[in-house]
């Protein structure tokens, strides 16, 4: 699917000056044509002995030929067309808090059902051959899945998933980031390209500092994309507590740790918006821009007006312009 049209030589454009020139040139020439003056006495028989002019029939030569020398300066400037390929492989790791903050219901049904249907939801829009992994966090980080092409595997894993106390993003990083280097480089030696998603509500209590982590992420070149989710509102209810505790999203702690990994971050307050947000990660990963040269095509579209030119040009004067 074609994004963009660039240049590889973009200063060659500025031949396009010198054609905006001759068109200028040309149009000044049509006011400054010297006029006859014919004396005739019979103006009758004037239609029948004086030779027709060629009317607008030049105009159309002059502006093919115009046209034919830009589209020479713009295959000159290497035009480029910018796609979206799919990439054959790549490895996600995808890491869900599952902190007893998931059980709040400002998300229908809760937090944590939200982020299961949501996950399985993006799994099944991956290209079978990305390699997919699974890290749960609580007050620890545990890798429910390795990276896999078994995306089922991941799909049922996703339904066994517990909360529990505490919350560890710092953790759920490093264990992504040691789970991503067991996946097998290709021919060349070069591993996929990998990318962490972390999806949480709240911010680290328990385990390695998320600069920490970041930091070896970034060492590591692999950026972490996180997504906030939750409201403002949130609140759960302990067995031990009789009120109510607020558990509000905390987006800021979220978006240090992307920003400082070169990744994204992202928030939703609902399941529809977690998919969503689910959507457009997976149309990034899945995809590459490449540039693919389009010279050709100019080219060919320049001979063409050349051609029609030539041919205008034979049949109402009877020579080449």
């Amino acid at each position: 699917m074609t994004l963009a049209l660039e240049f590889s030589e973009p200063v060659r454009l500025w031949l396009l000056v010198a054609v905006a020139g001759l068109l200028a040139a040309y149009v000044a020439l049509q006011f400054t044509r010297r006029k006859y003056t014919v004396r005739f006495t019979n103006i009758a028989l004037l239609d029948k002995v004086a030779p027709k002019g060629p009317g607008v029939r030049r105009h159309v030569v002059a502006a093919g030929f115009l046209l034919c020398i830009g589209l020479q300066v713009l295959a000159f400037a290497g035009p480029q067309r910018i796609e979206r390929v799919p990439r054959e492989r790549a490895t996600v790791m995808l890491a869900i808090d599952v902190s007893l903050s998931m059980q709040a219901t400002d998300v229908a049904p809760s937090r944590i059902e939200g982020a299961k249907e949501a996950a399985k939801a993006f799994l099944e829009e991956l290209p079978a051959k990305f390699n997919v992994g699974l890290v749960s966090f609580s007050r620890t980080a545990v890798v429910k899945v390795s990276p896999t092409k078994d995306h089922q595997q991941v799909l049922a894993a996703i339904d066994t998933l517990q909360l529990g106390e505490g919350t560890a993003i710092g953790d759920a990083i490093v264990a992504s980031l040691d789970a991503i280097k067991t996946v097998p480089a290709d021919e060349e030696g070069t591993p996929p390209p990998a990318v962490i998603i972390v999806m949480s509500d709240g911010k680290t209590t328990y385990g390695t500092p998320d600069e920490l982590a970041t930091a070896r992420a970034v060492d590591a070149g692999i950026t972490v994309s996180t997504i906030a989710f939750g409201t403002p509102d949130g609140t759960i209810t302990l067995p031990s507590e009789r009120t109510p505790i607020a558990v509000p999203a905390d987006r800021e702690a979220l978006a240090k740790i992307a920003r400082d990994s070169g990744g994204t971050a992202y928030g939703a307050e609902s399941t529809a918006e977690l998919k969503e947000v689910y959507k457009g990660i997976g149309s990034s990963v899945g995809y590459v821009e490449e540039r693919r040269s389009v010279v050709g095509w100019f080219v060919g579209l320049a001979l063409l007006a050349a051609m029609f030119t030539a041919l205008g040009s034979l049949a109402w004067f009877q020579r080449l312009p």
